[in-house]
């Protein structure tokens, strides 16, 4: 049989095919628009994700035997607010993960309502990126919108939606809401009162395997694939690369080079960082995770090869950099603000440290690690819980970069395992469509047959004393800096 992955990221969704033996049949990618109606702010229209994905499905099934196709699932970009009419009608664009305009309402829900009532509700406190503060935000700015409000979805689940006719979420994708109580994987009461809204205007939860319907008749017919076909609630885009990379099961570790950075530990058991630094999430294998995201990874480097050097050519960039862990020029990645660890919207991106004799090499190489540096700021605070990671799986686009996964191994002294398959979200999409549909019994069978390590980058031990002296200086900077961003808005 054949499983489809919809992996519906932030720039693109990428859809991916795959046999009931792990083999992927087919990959294709569409792109979308991405709005920024004020400095920022970030917003997409979930039409633009409806239409793009289904033409993508007519493409990625056109040389397919369309009989055997028996399963649809899901990674999508979290966080993101849709909201639809009665009529189920999106009421007004999405607010992305990356829109930075709820500070207001993250500082009432941390200092008035109260960090540790907040993190006793959902495991985890006010991020600007998070649902609920968009809700409080469109609940005082836009207060006619707020009042047409009959569901809230998740980028994802409005795809699922279109697909089956089913309000439905996952529950790695609702702990991220702020709504969710992560330890008992069901609505929080408390916190929906504390946004106005009531609980069957929420979607209904799944776990990520469960199946949550079959796809409508008219989808069937538009796509020429059996009524029968089963939709799988699918998981937010970190916790489907983890299922793609193989990251299930107590203390496995996943790095994201995506547009956003993450360090993704999987846990059996319930825990939170007492901190708040880290998300404490469901994970999609039934158990938990924690995680620690940047705002800007792969972005950074992709906004530095593309807007300020002018070149679609990133490996011949990469190939001028020679000495590893002896850059004097730093960056600090914040882009689009930072969430892990130092949930801050008005940190900015900064280069320290040039002089006469730097090169573009050395800014180049300086992008590459201060995105490094800022996955090691997450590492940290899991160090800090007690926690002992010696490798990672790593994927995302930044993930195809030789001297960047060598970068990250030695500036977080972890051995990084390369898997064959670096399709992460989607991949993890389709293995999810093949245990809600009992080709495998489990998350973790699906991902103990098909997730293969081809290569491990070990770390030098030299490389790693040097990068050690650099990220002590790193760490200086974002505390010096942190005043004058403030004064900077």
């Amino acid at each position: 049989m054949l499983y489809i992955g919809v992996d519906l990221g932030t720039s693109a969704v990428k859809l991916l095919l795959m046999d009931g033996d792990g083999k992927i049949q087919n990959i294709v990618s569409k792109e979308y628009p991405l709005y920024f109606p004020h400095p920022g702010w970030s917003e997409q229209n979930p039409e633009d994700w409806y239409e793009q994905t289904m033409a993508g499905l007519k493409e990625l099934l056109s040389d397919c035997d369309h009989s055997q196709v028996a399963g649809i699932s899901f990674g999508g970009q979290m966080h993101g607010l849709v909201i639809l009419d009665k009529e189920d009608q999106v009421i007004r664009p999405a607010i992305l993960w990356n829109d930075g305009r709820t500070q207001e309402e993250c500082d009432y829900l941390n200092n008035e309502i109260g960090r540790d009532k907040i993190s006793e509700y959902t495991a985890n406190i006010a991020f600007a990126g998070f649902t609920a503060p968009k809700l409080l935000w469109v609940k005082k700015n836009e207060p006619e919108n707020f009042a047409r409000i009959e569901k809230i979805m998740l980028p994802k689940d409005y795809i699922a939606y279109r697909l089956s006719g089913v309000h439905c979420t996952d529950v790695s994708d609702a702990s991220g809401m702020l709504t969710f109580d992560v330890k008992n994987r069901c609505w929080s009461k408390e916190m929906l009162d504390i946004c106005g809204v009531r609980e069957e205007q929420m979607a209904q939860i799944f776990e990520s395997y469960e199946v949550v319907g079959t796809v409508l008749p008219e989808i069937a017919a538009e796509l020429a694939i059996p009524q029968t076909v089963k939709v799988i609630a699918g998981a937010g885009d970190n916790a489907a690369a983890a299922v793609g990379t193989g990251t299930v099961g107590d203390g496995a570790c996943n790095i994201s080079l995506g547009t956003s950075g993450t360090i993704f530990i999987s846990s059996e058991k319930f825990g939170v960082d007492k901190y708040n630094a880290l998300h404490a999430f469901a994970h999609a294998d039934g158990h938990y995770h924690l995680m620690g995201c940047m705002l800007s990874a792969a972005s950074c480097n992709k906004w530095w090869m593309d807007e300020i050097i002018g070149t679609k050519d990133y490996a011949a960039e990469q190939a001028q950099i020679e000495k590893l862990g002896e850059n004097h020029v730093y960056f600090l990645p914040y882009l689009m603000g930072e969430r892990s660890p130092h949930n801050n919207p008005n940190a900015r991106a900064t280069f320290i440290g040039m002089t006469m004799d730097t090169t573009r090499a050395d800014m180049t190489q300086a992008v590459l690690e201060g995105v490094a540096f800022a996955l090691r700021d997450s590492l940290e605070v899991a160090k800090s819980l007690g926690i002992q990671i010696e490798r990672t799986k790593i994927c995302g686009g930044g993930a195809k970069s030789p001297l960047w996964k060598k970068i990250i191994a030695n500036v977080l002294n972890l051995k990084v395992d390369v898997i064959e398959s670096e399709e992460g979200p989607g991949l993890g999409g389709a293995m999810l469509a093949a245990v809600g549909c009992g080709e495998y019994a489990s998350v973790a069978d699906a991902a103990a047959k098909i997730v293969r390590v081809i290569d491990t980058i070990e770390p030098d031990p030299e490389l790693v004393a040097k990068y050690e002296a650099r990220y002590a200086q790193f760490k200086q900077v974002y505390p010096t800096c942190k005043p004058l961003f403030d004064a900077l808005l």
